[in-house]
């Protein structure tokens, strides 16, 4: 054979090799179309866009726009707590089959962003919740929304990061809001509230923020934001335990780490006048290690215990103070609105 021959052939093999990535590359584009339309589609009825008002001596005004998903079919809806935060706020939900129904707010959690409001329907199409813990970074995610006033749009992306944490803020109270999803879909002003969901069309998510282009937030769907939700459609409330201290993570020194297995645990910056955490003793610059008997590594161990269940019963506390290891028993109370 010719090394003219030889040459030809390769060519051939070449443009069929190119062809075959082409054909492959066309199908995984047509099947992730399909996808997200399949979603969208599915999704869509489930999401509302919302007109918030503001009820003035004047009559209502208006006070914002932002997203809902319906979570059940006799009208209650998720959405962001800032979107309809402050006094005297209720609206109207739109949705793409044409129906405008007037809403309440039932509860604002602004600890976790979520709220939840009661539109007057009796046969929405809720969402199917998923699990966020189950989510992967590169899995595709579709949001779903209203920016900026344009109803039931669409974007698509991947998982960016996991594990992100977010503050939030009620009165002085400040909390980290744990495992918060980070995503490159497109999110804009009237997104919040809005649904973040699997490629099985399955609600992961609550947008909340936009931190930058391709940066976007979003509150998980759990077992910790699901139990927030249940109170809030129950209570119109959350009850949360307070032993107040500010703190964040510090390393431990060597010979704590040796002993307890870890390298960093909760270092006390502040104590509030008259806290539980002051009664107990508690001093600036101890560093926490243990706490209702669990270890304690970073602020957000410390969080996890500050529920409903821990309001008036005794949490045993160990802490470095200096080279000294000492016991003592914190006794939180409700964290008041």
């Amino acid at each position: 054979m010719s090394a003219t021959t030889n040459a030809l052939n390769g060519d051939s093999r070449a443009r069929d090799s190119e062809a075959e990535a082409a054909h492959a590359e066309a199908e995984a584009l047509d099947a992730y179309s399909r996808v997200v339309v399949d979603v969208a589609e599915r999704l869509a009825p489930s999401v509302a866009n919302l007109r918030i008002t503001r009820r003035t001596r004047a009559g209502n005004v208006p006070a914002g726009a932002g997203s809902a998903v319906a979570l059940t079919p006799d009208g209650f809806l998720l959405t962001s707590a800032h979107v309809v935060a402050g006094p005297g706020r209720t609206g109207r939900a739109a949705f793409v089959d044409g129906r405008e129904l007037s809403f309440s707010v039932v509860g604002v959690d602004h600890l976790s962003d979520l709220a939840v409001l009661r539109a007057d329907g009796t046969d929405l199409t809720p969402a199917t919740l998923g699990e966020a813990e189950k989510l992967r970074v590169g899995q595709l995610v579709i949001a779903i929304g209203n920016p900026n006033g344009f109803a039931g749009s669409v974007t698509a992306g991947v998982v960016s990061a996991l594990g992100r944490s977010l503050p939030a803020r009620s009165g002085r109270a400040v909390r980290y809001i744990d495992n918060v999803i980070q995503t490159d879909a497109a999110l804009n002003p009237g997104n919040s509230g809005g649904a973040l969901v699997d490629s099985a069309a399955r609600l992961v998510g609550i947008n909340t923020a936009v931190a930058g282009v391709g940066l976007g937030l979003a509150v998980p769907v759990n077992a910790a934001t699901r139990a927030v939700v249940a109170a809030l459609m129950s209570d119109g409330r959350v009850r949360r335990a307070y032993i107040g201290i500010g703190g964040g993570p510090r390393p431990l020194p060597p010979h704590a780490r040796v002993r307890f297995g870890r390298a960093s645990g909760v270092e006390v910056v502040e104590v509030a006048s008259g806290s539980p955490a002051q009664r107990a003793g508690l001093r600036a610059e101890d560093l926490i290690v243990e706490l209702g008997g669990r270890p304690v590594e970073r602020v957000d161990d410390v969080q996890r215990l500050m529920t409903a269940d821990t309001i008036g019963s005794t949490l045993a506390a160990r802490v470095l103070r200096g080279d000294k290891l000492i016991e003592l028993e914190l006794r939180p109370v409700e964290l008041a609105d």
